[in-house]
Formats: structure tokens, sequence, C-alpha cells
């Protein structure tokens, strides 16, 4: 049991990086700490921003839309189906998700991340 007291995770055997390793890039960021990665938080910023844009864009325009178009027979109708619109739009959220999750697992999430934009 003696021979076995050497550390498992040794740092000067895990300073070998490939430079297509998403891990050992992570890992470089890490050791180098140059403070806060505003670069990085900005990109996450933007990709929150994106994904929230569609929801709260379409919110305060659906009574409008619901009421020209005709859908409802009456103006107490158009929250009944202001509801169906916010629901639909969340379930084909929930329902692709996993869809796209599998194409992201087989093409790369990059690709898909682009098409989503477009």
């Amino acid at each position: 049991m003696a021979e076995n007291t050497e550390a498992l995770l040794n740092k000067g055997e895990r300073a070998r990086y490939r430079e297509d390793c998403p891990g050992c890039k992570i890992d470089r960021l890490k050791e180098t700490n140059r403070g806060v990665p505003y670069k990085l938080l900005f990109y996450v910023w933007i990709i929150v921003l994106c994904a929230a844009l569609p929801i709260s864009s379409l919110f305060p325009f659906l009574y409008f839309m619901i009421r020209d178009f005709k859908i409802a027979k009456s103006e107490e109708d158009i929250g009944f189906y202001a509801g169906y619109v916010g629901s639909a739009f969340m379930f084909g959220r929930a329902l692709t998700s996993v869809l796209w999750g599998m194409i992201a697992d087989r093409y790369g999430r990059k690709p898909v991340i682009l098409f989503g934009w477009f």
C-alpha cells in the first residue's frame, strides 16, 4: 500500500495540451487566471438575450394581433386564444429540444446554433 501514495492528478503530466481539446482550453484559461473573462461573459449574455427575445417581443403584441386578425369572436375571448399561442410556442420548444440535442451531438453545437439564428 505504501507504493500507491503518488498523486493521481499530477500537474506536470496535465500540462500537455492539445489544440482541438475544449477541456484543455478551459484548463489553460484557469492556469493563466487573467481575471474575469469578460469576452466569454459577453458571449453568454448575447445567447441569453437571443433566447429571450422571441418571447419578449411576441407577447406585448399578441393581444392586438388576435384582435386585428379577428380570431376571437368577442373581446373576452382574446385572453383565451393568447394562452393557446403562448402554450403552443413553449410546447414546440419542449418537443424539439431533444431533436436539436441529437442533431447537435451528430453535427456539433456550433452549426446547430448558427442554423438556429436564421
